[in-house]
């Protein structure tokens, strides 16, 4: 995923320093935190992603 790029989401805590980036993948969405850019990342596909996402809205 070295050639990958990375946004931060929209939704991310720039006070906080809680950042959540996200990247547009041929398979999916990869999600990793951007204070640790070399650490884990998760790879969804797109519905997997897009229900984490409308779960998340509702809590």
């Amino acid at each position: 995923m070295d050639d990958v790029t990375w946004r931060k989401a929209r939704r991310s805590n720039d006070q906080g320093n809680e950042c959540v980036e996200l990247a547009s993948l041929p398979d999916g969405v990869g999600v990793r935190d951007s204070k640790d850019p070399d650490g884990p990342k998760l790879v969804l596909d797109r519905s997997a992603f897009r229900a984490l996402v409308d779960g998340l809205k509702r809590h």
